[in-house]
């Protein structure tokens, strides 16, 4: 499958029915029709931080400063509001990341008239594997690398400075950390859309192993919102092992050289 390929077909040639037949759709009914996947996905992201609001008090005992409590730090607030502004932005941050799959599924739905009927048919098994590997990395960012950099924090202080952080810098941190990690889990999936395109190919990807180390280890100093290089080797790690396993997907994943080209009909 195509992503990017039939995202502009799905833009420059999906027909509407008509009295005669069929006719192309204009620009902008393009336009009106993505607008309106956008709003689903708004309205999902919606539903589920209203699901998220009914255990408000669970995911931020729980979840939110449980891994604060297990290094014995303690939070606190700085402005007259904000216990009540973590708990709007920890139902947020949950109801984005639990609505993930269905965000996912209305833009492969916006490109689904584009597609040919055999790659229809693995849309959902592509949403699955998608929101699985992003569910993988919040996980990994939340019990491996989220521990690991409050543990490192901790250990600094005095008899006269004690490490408090404010609730709002923690959960700017404890985000940019999860949905750093979700997307960094994302790499076998853009293996597979690039090799797909021709653009990637696994000689390529074993040729120049030793740049992309260098590249991840780059990028696991950039979206880790951390200095300390434990935190940062901790991502990279799983990162060299998801390389390996792009180039298993991208072996796999080549576009099959044949004389006679898709109908596309």
């Amino acid at each position: 499958m195509n992503f990017f390929k039939a995202f502009f077909r799905v833009l420059f040639k999906k027909h509407l029915p008509d009295a005669q037949g069929t006719r192309e759709m204009s620009f902008f009914e393009h336009l009106e029709e993505l607008r309106w996947q956008i709003i689903k996905a708004v309205i999902g992201i919606l539903v589920a931080t209203c699901v998220c609001i009914f255990y408000a008090d669970f995911i931020v005992q729980r979840i939110l400063l449980s891994p604060m409590r297990a290094v014995g730090l303690k939070a606190q607030v700085l402005s007259p509001y904000g216990i009540l502004m973590l708990y709007m932005e920890a139902v947020l941050m949950c109801g984005i990341i639990l609505s993930m799959p269905f965000t996912l599924w209305c833009l492969w739905k916006f490109v689904t008239p584009g597609l040919l009927p055999k790659e229809k048919y693995y849309i959902s098994k592509i949403v699955g594997f998608t929101s699985l590997c992003f569910f993988s990395g919040v996980a990994f960012g939340y019990y491996v690398l989220l521990p690991a950099a409050l543990k490192f924090f901790s250990v600094f202080g005095t008899e006269n400075i004690d490490l408090h952080p404010a609730l709002d810098q923690y959960v700017s941190f404890m985000l940019a950390l999860l949905l750093g990690a979700g997307l960094v889990f994302e790499l076998p999936m853009v293996s597979y859309f690039l090799s797909k395109m021709g653009i990637l190919n696994p000689s390529f990807m074993r040729k120049y192993r030793r740049h992309a180390v260098l590249l991840i280890l780059i990028i696991a100093a950039v979206v880790t919102p951390t200095p300390d290089m434990l935190t940062q080797t901790l991502l990279a790690l799983p990162m060299v092992f998801l390389y390996e396993v792009s180039i298993f997907v991208s072996k796999y994943s080549q576009p099959k050289q044949t004389g006679k080209s898709d109908d596309r009909t």
